[in-house]
């Protein structure tokens, strides 16, 4: 299996349970790996033939703009869930920093691996 990644794509969203969150925009900073077969693509030469990491980003980029979730919990999921249902990736990890969330801790959030590591 090959990794086609993402590192640092930063989203300004709606994410939190307190009330000031609710009403804040805050950067949430993702990294993201995607497992694929990157065999194809690199024979054609052709973007018809691979996972194409712009495509990913723009449609998370967007998403993640809009939603309003509570928890960084759901946000992970709801990104797994884009990532392989609508590009077809069989395996992703995805690490979601909310940045300041803890006082007097850098980094804060989740890491999570869906689907099949092959």
């Amino acid at each position: 299996m090959d990794i086609v990644y993402l590192n640092d794509l930063r989203v300004d969203t709606i994410i939190g349970i307190y009330d000031w969150e609710r009403r804040t925009k805050q950067t949430i900073i993702l990294d993201i790996e995607m497992g694929t077969d990157i065999r194809t693509a690199a024979e054609s030469d052709s973007i018809d033939d691979a996972l194409d990491y712009k495509a990913v980003a723009k449609r998370l980029f967007a998403y993640i703009g809009e939603s309003k979730f509570n928890l960084v919990e759901t946000l992970a999921e709801r990104i797994a869930a884009i990532i392989t249902d609508e590009f077809g990736v069989k395996w992703c990890r995805i690490r979601l920093n909310k940045k300041g969330a803890v006082r007097g801790v850098r980094d804060v959030g989740v890491i999570i691996e869906r689907g099949t590591r092959a």
